[in-house]
Formats: C-alpha cells, sequence, structure tokens
C-alpha cells in the first residue's frame, strides 16, 4: 500500500511538473477570409503551426487561438497563417497566394488589418481609451455619457477613436466609465454596446463595428443598398450557415450581380423596387433590363413577363423557393403578390439548379417576402393614381423572443374609374378589387442548436370586371346584350421550412420545404365561361455535405409534386392528375479559380412518363474582375393550354386542339434545352468602377405546344411541334455611376424567336427584336434628419414585332405584318423626410404612346372579327400616381 501511496505522489508530482511546463496563453488575433473554406484553411494552419486548438469567425473576423508558449507564438502562427494566403494583424499574404485562392475566398483586403506606422500612430496614455463612433453627435453622446459616469471631462476625437478621460480614480473607475458609455451605443475596448441600443443609434452614428479599434469608417451612416443577411430558410435547399457570409458585388444601388454564384444571378433588394410605382410583382422589373413585361390583351389588363425571349411559362416563378405562379395561376398570378411585401427577388438567366425542380428552362425569378431584419418595424403605404386605382398595404415584422420572429402582411386595392381613353366603348383596364394577408413565421437557432425553421400562410381574393363601359356586372351576361368579362380568384396557401445544421459540421445540413396551394377562378368573356380549380402539393427533402473537403460538395434529395386539375371550358370538362416524384443529385466542384456545378434529376410523371433533367454551370474567374460563366440544362413541362392562352379568350377565336395521343388535353409535355454564355467584367471610368455584362442564350424545344393564331383570324389551333422551334437572346449591360449618388444603367437586347408552324417556318408573334433601355437614378445626400430627395427615370425602346395574320379579315379589321416602332418613359421623384415619412410621385408611359386599334372590331364585339387578344404596345396614354409610406420602428 505504501508503495502504491509513493508512486501516486511521484505521478502526481511529475504530472504537476509538466503542467507547469506547459503555459497555456488563449489569444484573439484580426484575420481575414471569407467563407468556410477559408475557416478551413486558417483553423488548419495555426493548429500545424502549433496552436493547441483554434476558432475562426467569418462575422468577426476573428481568430482564437490557445497555444503553448514553448511550442509557438503569434509572430510565427500569424505569418504562417499570412503565407497560405490570409492577410492579418501583423503579416500581409503575398498577391501571388492571394490570386491563387479560390473565388468564394477573395475577401476584401482594404481596410487593412496591418498594425502599420499609420496605425501605431494611435497610441494612448493610460487615461485614452478606445471608442467607436462617427459623427459629432456620437461625440456629443460619449463625452456626456462619461462625465455623467463620473469623469471630470472627456473629450472623444472622431479621426483617431480616442476618448481622453479626466476622473479621480478614487470616486470611479475607467471600467464603469466606459461601460456607461457602452450602455449609450459605442462599443469600446473594455465593452461592446448591445445590439439593440446599437440599432436605435440615428443613421448618422452607425458606425462599422467590424474594424480593428482606432480605425474610423469610411461609411457616415448605412449603406441602405447592403443585402440584408439570408435566413437559411430563405433558402432551404443550402442550409449552411455560410451563406451568411456571401459578398455581393454592386452593379447600382439597388441591384447587384452575385460574382461568386456560378449562374448569372442577379439579385433585386426591396430598395430597387422603391424607384417605381411597384404595385405588384408583375410591376417590379420596370427599372430591370434582363425581364420584358406587358399587357397581355386589351380586356383584361393583366401584365405578362418575357424572359430570354419566350413567353413567362418558361420561366420558374417561385416564393419562398416554393412554386407560386404556375398551373392555373400563370395568367394572374403576377398581381397577386403585392409589391411592398417583398424582401428581395433573385433572378436567374438559364437554367437553375435542378434541386428547385424541373420546369425552369429560361431561368428562375424567385421572390422573398419581407421579414424581420435586425429591429422591428411596422410599414403603412398609400398609393393612388388618375386611372381610378387605389391601394393600402400594412406590412409589420418583430421578434417574438432571441429565435422567434413574425411578419404580417396586408393589402388592399380597388379600381374604381371606369376609363376608356381612346373611346372605342370598351374599358382600358377593369375595375374591381383585391384583399390580400399573409402571415410569416421564423424560428431561427443555427449558431446553438443548429435548428430553423419557417412557417407562412396566405389568403388572396381578387374580383375583376371589364368589357364594355356600360356593362353592368350585377346582371348576367345572358340578359344584356353588352360585352362582359368577369375574372374572380381565390387562392389559399400553407408552406414550411425546416432544416438543420449538423454540430461541427457547418457544412452539412438537411433541409425539408413542404406547402399545399388551392387555386379557384370563376370567370367569362362574354358568352365563354372558364372554371378552373387546382390543387396542389408539394414537397422537397434536400441533403447536403462534403465529399472530403468543402472543395467537393454535393446535394441529394428526393421530391414529390402533386396537381390535381379540374377546368370548365364552354360545355366541356377536363380533369386530370398528375403525380410527380423525383430524385436528384448535384455536384460542387470548386477550384484555385473555378467552380463547377453538375447536376441531374429523374422524375417520374404518371401522364407524361419517366423524364432525366441534366444541368450544368460553370464559372471561371479569368481575373479577380473578368468571369466567365456556361452553363447548358433541359426542363420540361405540362401546358396548360387554357390557363395559359387566356388573353385570347376575348375574342371570337374558337379553340381546336389537334392532337397526337398524349395524355394531358391529347397533348406531349414541352421539353427544352437551354445553353447560355456570359461574361462580366469590372473596370474603372473616369477612375469610377463600372461593370459590363453580355450574355447570350439560346433555348432549343424537343418538344412544344404551339399556338397558332395564323391559320384563321377566327381559331386559336393548338398542337404539338414538329420540326424546329428556337429562341436566340443576346444582351449586353453597362453598370456605370458617372458621379456621386448618380446611378446609369445601359442595355440592349437582340431577339431571334422562330418555329415551325403548320404553314411553315415564322417568328414567334409579339416578340421585339431589337430593345433598347436606359436607366438613370440619382439621389441627394442625407440631411441631418436624414432626408434626402430620389430621381429615377426609364427609357425603353421597342422595336418592330412580327404580328398574326388577319388578311383573311376585312381591310379595316387586318393588321400589318409588323408593328411600328415605339418609346414609353417611366419618371418618379421621391422625398424622404426622414426615416419615418416618404412621399412619391411618378408617372408612366409619359410618351403616351398608345396602340391604335388595340380591340378589332370593339363596336360588334359578338361579331365574326372581334379579337381583344392583338396588343403589342400599351393601351392607356400617360398616367400619374402618387404614393405615401410611413414607418415605425
Amino acid at each position: 500500500m505504501k508503495t502504491f501511496l509513493k508512486s501516486l505522489v511521484a505521478f502526481s508530482l511529475l504530472f504537476s511538473n509538466i503542467l507547469l511546463a506547459q503555459t497555456i496563453t488563449k489569444a484573439t488575433f484580426k484575420v481575414k477570409g471569407n467563407c468556410g473554406m477559408c475557416k478551413e484553411r486558417i483553423e488548419t494552419t495555426a493548429i500545424k503551426t502549433g496552436a493547441n486548438s483554434a476558432l475562426w469567425s467569418a462575422e468577426t473576423q476573428q481568430l482564437t487561438v490557445e497555444y503553448d508558449v514553448a511550442k509557438t507564438n503569434p509572430d510565427e502562427l500569424l505569418k504562417k497563417i499570412a503565407e497560405v494566403g490570409h492577410d492579418n494583424e501583423k503579416f500581409t499574404a503575398s498577391n501571388e497566394v492571394y490570386n491563387a485562392l479560390p473565388s468564394c475566398c477573395h475577401y476584401e483586403r482594404e481596410p487593412s488589418f496591418l498594425k502599420s506606422a499609420e496605425n501605431t500612430t494611435k497610441t494612448k496614455a493610460e487615461n485614452q481609451f478606445f471608442v467607436r463612433g462617427n459623427c459629432s453627435s456620437c461625440k456629443a453622446r460619449i463625452e456626456k455619457a462619461a462625465k455623467t459616469a463620473g469623469a471630470n471631462s472627456a473629450d472623444w476625437n472622431a479621426e483617431t477613436q480616442i476618448v481622453t478621460l479626466d476622473f479621480d480614480p478614487a470616486k470611479i473607475s475607467a471600467d464603469a466609465i466606459l461601460k456607461m458609455i457602452a450602455n449609450v451605443g459605442h462599443d469600446n475596448e473594455k465593452y461592446k454596446a448591445s445590439d439593440n441600443v446599437y440599432k436605435n443609434l440615428p443613421d448618422c452614428c452607425l458606425y462599422d463595428r467590424s474594424l480593428p479599434f482606432g480605425e474610423k469608417s469610411d461609411l457616415v451612416h448605412h449603406d441602405e443598398s447592403a443585402a440584408p443577411k439570408k435566413d437559411f430558410t430563405q433558402h432551404a435547399d443550402h442550409v449552411d450557415k455560410n451563406i451568411d457570409e456571401i459578398k455581393l458585388i454592386k452593379l447600382g444601388e439597388a441591384t447587384t450581380l452575385n460574382k461568386k454564384e456560378t449562374g448569372l444571378t442577379f439579385n433585386i433588394s426591396s430598395k430597387e423596387l422603391l424607384k417605381a410605382a411597384c404595385c405588384n410583382l408583375s410591376e417590379s422589373f420596370e427599372t430591370n433590363a434582363t425581364v420584358d413585361v406587358a399587357f397581355s390583351n386589351a380586356v383584361t389588363g393583366t401584365k405578362q413577363l418575357k424572359m430570354l425571349g419566350l413567353d413567362q411559362k418558361y420561366t420558374s416563378l417561385t416564393k419562398e423557393l416554393l412554386p407560386s405562379i404556375r398551373g392555373l395561376a400563370s395568367p394572374y398570378g403576377m398581381n397577386l403578390i403585392p409589391g411592398r411585401w417583398i424582401g428581395g427577388i433573385q433572378l436567374t438567366k438559364g437554367g437553375s439548379t435542378v434541386t428547385n425542380g424541373y420546369e425552369s428552362i429560361t431561368g428562375q425569378i424567385n421572390t422573398e417576402l419581407l421579414k424581420f431584419n435586425e429591429k422591428p418595424e411596422t410599414a403603412l403605404n398609400f398609393f393612388g393614381d388618375l386611372n381610378g386605382r387605389f391601394e393600402t398595404n400594412i406590412t409589420s415584422t418583430s421578434a417574438i423572443s432571441e429565435h422567434w420572429n413574425q411578419s404580417i402582411l396586408l393589402h388592399g386595392n380597388a379600381t374604381l374609374a371606369k376609363m376608356d381613353t381612346n373611346d372605342d366603348g370598351f374599358l382600358d383596364q377593369p375595375t374591381g378589387n383585391q384583399i390580400n394577408a399573409s402571415y410569416l413565421l421564423n424560428y431561427n437557432d443555427l449558431e446553438h442548436s443548429g435548428l430553423g425553421t419557417h412557417f407562412g400562410i396566405s389568403f388572396v381574393k381578387d374580383e375583376r370586371f371589364g368589357g364594355q363601359k356600360d356593362f353592368d356586372k350585377n346582371i348576367s351576361q345572358a340578359q344584356q346584350s353588352l360585352y362582359g368579362v368577369g375574372i374572380d380568384i381565390s387562392k389559399f396557401d400553407i408552406w414550411n421550412k425546416t432544416g438543420y445544421v449538423f454540430k461541427g459540421k457547418p457544412y452539412q445540413s438537411i433541409g425539408w420545404m413542404n406547402q399545399f396551394t388551392y387555386h379557384q377562378q370563376d370567370s367569362f368573356f362574354g358568352n365563354r365561361n372558364y372554371l378552373g380549380k387546382e390543387k396542389t402539393f408539394y414537397s422537397n427533402l434536400i441533403f447536403e455535405s462534403i465529399i472530403g473537403n468543402t472543395n467537393h460538395k454535393y446535394k441529394a434529395g428526393a421530391s414529390f409534386l402533386y396537381d390535381d386539375f379540374d377546368e370548365d371550358y364552354l360545355t366541356q370538362n377536363y380533369k386530370r392528375t398528375e403525380t410527380v416524384p423525383g430524385l436528384f443529385f448535384e455536384y460542387t466542384l470548386t477550384g484555385l479559380k473555378y467552380t463547377l456545378v453538375a447536376g441531374a434529376r429523374t422524375d417520374f410523371h404518371n401522364l407524361a412518363g419517366t423524364q432525366f433533367t441534366p444541368r450544368l454551370n460553370f464559372k471561371y474567374d479569368v481575373t479577380p474582375k473578368t468571369i466567365l460563366r456556361l452553363s447548358a440544362g433541359k426542363g420540361f413541362r405540362t401546358a396548360n393550354i387554357f390557363a395559359e392562352n387566356q388573353q385570347y379568350f376575348a375574342s371570337n377565336r374558337q379553340i381546336e386542339i389537334i392532337g397526337n395521343g398524349g395524355k394531358i388535353y391529347d397533348l406531349k409535355p414541352e421539353i427544352a434545352w437551354n445553353y447560355g454564355a456570359s461574361l462580366q467584367q469590372e473596370f474603372k471610368i473616369f477612375n469610377r468602377k463600372a461593370t459590363l455584362v453580355a450574355d447570350f442564350f439560346r433555348t432549343d424545344f424537343q418538344d412544344q405546344v404551339l399556338a397558332d393564331l395564323d391559320i384563321s383570324p377566327n381559331k386559336i389551333v393548338f398542337y404539338n411541334l414538329d420540326g424546329k422551334s428556337f429562341a436566340n437572346s443576346f444582351q449586353t449591360q453597362l453598370d456605370f455611376v458617372p458621379a456621386k449618388n448618380l446611378e446609369l444603367r445601359l442595355a440592349y437586347k437582340y431577339y431571334d424567336v422562330q418555329a415551325d408552324f403548320a404553314g411553315g417556318k415564322r417568328a414567334i408573334p409579339f416578340m421585339a427584336k431589337n430593345r433598347g433601355f436606359l436607366n438613370v437614378a440619382y439621389s441627394t445626400d442625407k440631411n441631418s434628419k436624414g432626408g434626402f430627395w430620389n430621381f429615377d427615370t426609364t427609357l425603353q425602346l421597342v422595336g418592330k414585332q412580327k404580328l398574326p395574320n388577319l388578311n383573311s379579315n376585312p381591310t379595316e379589321f387586318r393588321l400589318p405584318e409588323y408593328s411600328d416602332s415605339f418609346a414609353t418613359l417611366n419618371a418618379q421623384i421621391s422625398r424622404n423626410f426622414n426615416k419615418n415619412i416618404r412621399v412619391y410621385l411618378g408617372g408612366e408611359n409619359l410618351t403616351s404612346y398608345t396602340q391604335n386599334q388595340p380591340i378589332i372590331d370593339a363596336k360588334n364585339p359578338f361579331g365574326n372579327y372581334f379579337d381583344g387578344g392583338m396588343v403589342y404596345a400599351p393601351i392607356m396614354p400617360a398616367n400619374f400616381y402618387m404614393g405615401v409610406d410611413f414607418s415605425f420602428n
């Protein structure tokens, strides 16, 4: 027993000596980086250099290490980290090593963390302390707080970020004074201000919290165009905490092109949407050159968008990355998402990821609804125009607890005036009203539990009445001789997205999205009735991880889509149920200068058969400022010929279907390949940054459902493609800031869209080959109260369009082969009196160009030649509107 005790004592003494000899030190250093790959590289290098542990945060740009002073030291650690490409407070990486990093790792190198001679001049005495601030208001607040705490005097310098204190240590400590300064909103070397206090500072006082102490922010106030941090629930297919660290390169102040995204993706912020009236999603692209928006007919007043020279139906339109405007919602769904509800839009040209489904052919437009972003906000909007359209929006985002937040979105609009500016007896736009409500509930605890979830529910009721000006909506069409149009839409959505990030593995996550939608439309067009009901259930399960390291990522998952359609057109009923289980896999390879995303999915469609959908996206950074992108992919969809062609219901045209044995309206599904290439170049003009983007996309249809308007003016004939159908799209866009606060966007687009119709190859109608675009935006500097002016104008030039052949009609009811070219001009002036009140005044179609005879044979709407679907230009002349925004924090 004694021997054992002696041995135990000897072992204890030896172990104590070992512990005493090992002096563990913990330290924190500033190290620059950008993403998950940076994190892995920095931490691995630190541990290889001798650190016992290392933890780097992209958000704070800080590396915390524990190390044995006998084995390594800060200089050695930071030198090795610089040698692998990461600037820090002691050493700078060589340009050669930095440029060789993968593109996702290219952090902003300025301002430098380096403790240079310039920085070391900012020394301080014992009674001097670093305190962050920005302006004269900060100075007054800091000095007052110091005196309140007990200092005899205080002098804060905005340039050096140092406060000099005179105090009696017997009465008050420096810690107590600095704590009081933090309590009023100013970070310092001892204490950090609470987020709530900091966020409520005046705009001019919002300093940059990420800079090292001693450096002053170059910002005078918050950059309102900066993209907010993305909640993973907005991108449930990529539940990676590093998504918060994506940097965006500015094109204009409110639209950004994601430099690190493999596809050509534009991020449109809510600030961009405020440049125009933007009453709903269809009006959200008036200042965007990529999307073309026009009226679909002269009776219903609805707008449709086109992208890459093809109709809206070939673009995947999602809300919160869930299917939104598709199926029976295609013709009017854009009007059902209020503009003031939109928190942001992601617009991707060409093939998108396979994780979001198989229907995307020309691209994807995803709409994000307003969510809580750091501080609660309630906003109230009133809008009215000279055409008798009025609307009100109420939005409220707030935190319920540390991890829970909610959004309440309300909208109502009414069109009251019966406008007939061209005196053809028909309303230029229908009258009616809409009631719309949504509720969003979010939970986010990715940092601790790794769990997050998003729940949403919405309902909309929309009623529209058009037709002849004296038509009485309260009397049935059968009991009056006037031509009327009535559209009654009800839509209900409920959805949930839940994700989990595995602990210790920020690159590995799983997400599950589910949505149920009910859509009902009851409508009549003169003596024609169209009734439609659609019930949809969508589910998507996605697992994301790596193969070996973060250079090799993959996503795998399964989806399920259920669509139940019940349509009545005239006396015929069309019912069908589509069930589509699917599997998909996507692999991402990240190299030094390139990123490759290759994906494929297989969907087992009960009516269209098994469909294989491959897609490929490739990005190569020729230089840090020159980016080449290539894409290729396949998409397929089932055509909804009645819902998608309602613009022709207000006419005398009879519908004829020439089937070929398909199981959907006796037609086969639509299948197309899309190929694209783009070049993004950043450069300087007059020493100011500019960005030029040129892209070319081609879409080739393997099969297509054609809507032929040329066989007869009295028919619209549907049949499957027998031959070739293609769309070539070329666009070049320059974004430039020629002077302070002045933004310029200039674009040119060329389209060549043709198909082999039954009568031979010809151009697709209503598609201009040439389009020009110019947007100019200017804003004044903010005054002391946060007030400023915004001026915005957009000029669009639309070239000649091929028109349907109506030559068998009498001369007065014919159209020329091509339309005339025309120009439209929109402009808006807004005044922010402070951060809570904004008033805006604008005009649309200020050139007052309108189409001559938008309705053919309008005087005889029940006759053989009546046609309200031949619209290629604006219907209404110049319109003026006014609105006011109130916000409450």
